[in-house]
């Protein structure tokens, strides 16, 4: 009982195994039957994997010729809008400053206020000036009535001086006739002979103040011809000094050109200030535009009209603005850089240049969801769609 117990138990013991999933008692060909299962699965895992990865790459390779192939993106763009600078046009000290930094204004609203006295005064100058010269003017058309009238008044004494003449001609030679007669006396023909003497005189005077008369008139008329008071050269450059002096007086009062956000303000209460000197700048934020700069290796296909999305990192990826390709830089920022590049010189290596392209926002994004200038912007064009 007890041999048969032990070898009971001996023969309950487990079998070893080698590795091979079979038991080393186990015969030769299940062991080859494993390896070859092992083998089969392993291929398969290879085979599925394989597949896996062609998939993968024949669909990104689609998407990328179907899909992305369209598109090109950057991320360094910026805001860019063109400010109006506020410059004074007179020169004038300044009595009050109605805004001030980051305040939005809207056009025609006054920045800013100069001393008007000495404008005032140039108005009341000129407004006397220009009443002056009408006056002069006026004189020089009364001048010229008064000339007229007189060339009229000689021509009457040229014809009686004329008439004058014709009779003490007629008289002298009749007196000379008697005279060879003996039938008047001496004294009768000197006294005919005078009085023709005295109508040539007169009739030379007369002739004389007639010239005259039309010499001044035509002097006059070199004034006042082909014009009238209103018309007159005189008149009108004084009047052009007044509305300059009335414009002057205007400008003492600085108003918004344009509505936008009032930026770099360095104006103060009571600085004199000197013409073209910059006074603020004025932000048009609902005009801004966002300049891209895209590698030369991503523009082959963008054209001026391609549709382009934005994001801003102002508002992160939940804001998207639309837009479109307004236009591409003449040049490079290196192109337009105050010391540009010198690559004829030393050593050069080639960096891949960056060309600004400007791109133009829907106008009612940015007025939901307004911009600043200089903030960081993702934009990427779609250069399959240009309508």
């Amino acid at each position: 009982m007890t041999v048969q117990g032990d070898h009971a138990a001996r023969g309950a013991e487990p079998q070893r195994d080698d590795g091979s999933g079979l038991p080393v008692d186990s015969p030769p060909h299940a062991a080859h039957d494993a390896d070859a299962k092992l083998r089969r699965r392993r291929l398969l895992g290879f085979g599925v994997l394989g597949a896996l990865v062609l998939a993968a790459g024949l669909g990104y390779g689609a998407y990328w010729w179907l899909i992305a192939s369209h598109y090109v993106t950057t991320d360094d763009a910026y805001v860019t809008v063109t400010s109006a600078q506020i410059t004074p046009q007179v020169a004038a000290s300044v009595v009050s400053v109605a805004v001030r930094n980051t305040q939005f204004v809207r056009s025609g609203q006054v920045l800013v206020t100069l001393d008007d006295a000495d404008a005032r005064i140039a108005v009341e100058r000129a407004q006397a000036q220009l009443d002056t010269t009408e006056r002069a003017v006026r004189a020089d058309f009364a001048r010229v009535r008064q000339l007229n009238a007189q060339i009229t008044a000689s021509r009457a004494r040229i014809a009686a001086a004329s008439s004058n003449l014709t009779k003490t001609r007629q008289d002298l030679l009749r007196r000379e006739r008697l005279a060879s007669t003996g039938a008047i006396s001496a004294e009768d023909l000197s006294a005919a002979q005078n009085a023709f003497r005295d109508a040539q005189a007169a009739l030379a005077a007369a002739r004389a103040r007639l010239s005259e008369a039309r010499e001044a008139r035509a002097a006059q008329n070199a004034l006042t011809a082909n014009s009238s008071v209103h018309t007159n050269p005189q008149v009108q450059a004084a009047r052009a000094a007044l509305q300059q002096a009335q414009l002057n007086l205007t400008r003492t009062v600085i108003r918004a050109p344009i509505s936008g956000i009032v930026a770099n303000d360095t104006v103060q209460v009571g600085q004199r200030v000197a013409v073209g000197a910059v006074l603020m700048s004025l932000v048009p934020i609902y005009h801004a535009y966002v300049n891209a700069n895209f590698k030369e290796t991503e523009l082959a296909r963008v054209r001026i009209g391609e549709r382009a999305t934005l994001r801003s990192d102002l508002y992160g990826d939940a804001v998207v603005y639309h837009g479109r390709v307004a236009g591409l830089a003449g040049g490079t920022g290196a192109a337009f850089a105050l010391i540009p590049a010198q690559n004829a010189t030393g050593n050069w290596i080639k960096v891949v240049q960056r060309l600004p392209v400007r791109i133009d926002i829907d106008a009612t994004e940015l007025k939901r969801h307004p911009l600043r200038v200089g903030l960081s912007m993702t934009a990427t064009i779609d250069t399959a769609r240009r309508g």
